[in-house]
């Protein structure tokens, strides 16, 4: 089985998922997602960086943050 994330944009599709859901053929597990989810649990795990991306990310936060301190 696989698992995914699907956006409902009109009510008639949430229906036909809801029918096959009746007819066994899936299962809803969530029916939204909260607005007062923390970020860390939304998007944790989205990347994949090497080290060395991680480290170049981590430098580039430094070097913006510091950047903007100095402009005031």
């Amino acid at each position: 089985m696989e698992t995914v994330l699907v956006q409902i944009n009109n009510s008639k599709a949430y229906k036909l998922l809801e029918d096959l859901e009746d007819l066994q053929i899936l299962k809803v597990l969530k029916k939204t997602i909260s607005g007062k989810q923390k970020l860390s649990e939304k998007f944790g795990g989205k990347l994949n960086l090497t080290e060395k991306e991680y480290n170049e990310f981590q430098q580039h936060l430094k070097d913006a943050r510091n950047e903007w301190e100095r402009n005031f």
